[in-house]
């Protein structure tokens, strides 16, 4: 190929992913229809972050999926009459271009492929409010923003903090807008003072000022049947939390950290059929145990795990001290910007709790390091059967791709990621492969994830199932 034909190649590309953006969007506003290439959604995605997406193919197929190839497959889905669904067009377009030469029968292709959810209609909506406006808190937000248009059947309606004095309403909104880890947020914020609101995207959001649920009546600020999101990690137990449901308009309450007792810890992707209809009080368990337990799961599934130790690398947290303080915890009190703070975890036991055939056969710890974002899990195992790195990667890596957990579990070959690469991740973890090492029966995985972001993404798909939502995914991935 000649220099000047790789610069024409990326125009041609360039000009591919512009032509998608009005396809793409009317696919996510009107019908419901969310677009992935190999789980990178590109809903709202920039014209580098589509081609950046399209690159991401070599890592499972050993070949870039084009513009070219995947045009062609929104602009016929476009033309359909679809429900709401989630459309890997990077799937799609392998398993089409791997049989033909040429589009003509692809329309009939993509008709069998989407029978299940043509004309299914938009689902009714539900009112969201978060509980709680700390990382967790801003970074839900972010993402039902993103997501919100008449496809989308969550409407995020109010937000809860302490607090109430002057300034404070700009304060919370200037959080939304900024972030030292997660960018700048992606749109418009209009802060109205009178009526103690945030318009987000056009989206009217009411902050409601309290010191506990007790104070706060939803449905005099027109918001009834309402999940409501705790994300203080105030209140973890189901007498506790239940005092969510004492408030008017609040119908179901969903916590982002690991709940104790009986109540259903849910990791989704693994467990998330174990909630009823009238469940009104879960947990989305906490970041790590959404990062380990899909991982977990593929290899007990397929090897079985007699026993294993999960050590986590964990970024700092709020609940840590800047520079030396008192602090109730262990070591937690030493600061968290200069320290590797050696501390515990439930993660690896809370794991049984969405996997319980792993039940007693983990145990774990955690070491908090000076970053923002981003941890890391090392799981040493000992398995019923024999493997080698190279197998065991293979098997990983179809999994990522191909199976029911491709939306919780991400693969990279790369040699040269490091935590900042995974910034951003919608993933719950992401299997490092170059780091893998397996031996006769014994296995050691190092598993990237965002604790934040993409723990926020697990939270809030627990939320849409809460909510009656189940969406389709396009094509099938094969249990």
């Amino acid at each position: 190929m000649s220099p000047e034909q790789y610069l024409l190649n990326w125009q041609n590309s360039q000009h591919d992913a512009e032509s998608m953006y009005p396809l793409l969007g009317s696919l996510y506003r009107d019908q419901g229809v969310e677009t992935q290439i190999f789980g990178r959604v590109l809903v709202n995605a920039s014209t580098i972050d589509i081609l950046k997406a399209h690159k991401v193919a070599r890592w499972y197929t050993g070949r870039e999926v084009t513009t070219a190839e995947t045009l062609p497959i929104i602009k016929s889905l476009a033309a359909m009459q679809l429900g709401p669904c989630r459309v890997d067009v990077g799937r799609l377009a392998q398993q089409y271009w791997d049989k033909h030469d040429n589009d003509s029968g692809l329309d009939d292709f993509l008709s069998t492929a989407t029978a299940s959810i043509q004309g299914t209609g938009i689902a009714q909506s539900r009112d969201v409010v978060l509980y709680g406006f700390g990382r967790i808190g801003r970074l839900l937000a972010r993402l039902m923003i993103e997501k919100s248009g008449p496809g989308y059947p969550l409407q995020l309606k109010a937000i809860v903090v302490r607090g109430g004095r002057d300034g404070d309403l700009a304060k919370r909104a200037s959080l939304l807008r900024r972030d030292s880890v997660h960018g700048p947020f992606n749109g418009s914020i209009v802060v109205d003072e009178d009526r103690n609101a945030l318009i987000v995207n056009g989206n009217y959001i009411q902050v409601i000022y309290a010191n506990h649920p007790s104070e706060v009546d939803y449905s005099a600020y027109g918001i009834n049947n309402a999940i409501v999101v705790d994300n203080t990690g105030m209140w973890r137990d189901e007498e506790s939390l239940g005092q969510h449901l004492t408030a008017k308009g609040a119908a179901k309450v969903l916590l982002t950290a690991p709940g104790k007792g009986e109540m259903k810890n849910i990791v989704y992707g693994v467990n998330h059929n174990d909630i009823a209809d009238s469940d009104t009080i879960i947990s989305a368990a906490s970041c790590t145990t959404n990062a380990i337990t899909p991982v977990l799961k593929a290899m007990n599934d397929k090897y079985g795990i007699v026993s294993g130790h999960i050590e986590t690398v964990h970024s700092f947290t709020n609940d840590q001290n800047l520079i030396d303080n008192f602090h109730k915890g262990d070591r937690r009190g030493r600061a968290a910007s200069l320290n590797m703070v050696l501390t515990s975890t439930g993660a690896a036991k809370a794991v049984a709790k969405a996997l319980p055939e792993l039940k007693g056969k983990l145990t774990g710890n955690a070491i908090r390091v000076p970053t923002p974002n981003v941890s890391m899990a090392i799981a040493n195992l000992n398995l019923d059967s024999e493997t080698d790195a190279e197998s065991l990667n293979a098997y990983l890596r179809d999994t990522a791709l191909y199976s029911p957990l491709a939306g919780q579990m991400d693969y990279t070959q790369s040699t040269e990621i490091v935590s900042t690469d995974i910034v951003g991740s919608r993933f719950a973890g992401v299997v490092d492969s170059e780091a893998t090492i397996a031996e006769g029966n014994r296995c050691v995985l190092y598993i990237w994830y965002d604790n934040e972001f993409g723990y926020s993404c697990q939270v809030v798909h627990c939320i849409e199932h809460m909510a009656g939502v189940k969406y389709a995914v396009i094509p099938t991935l094969e249990a």
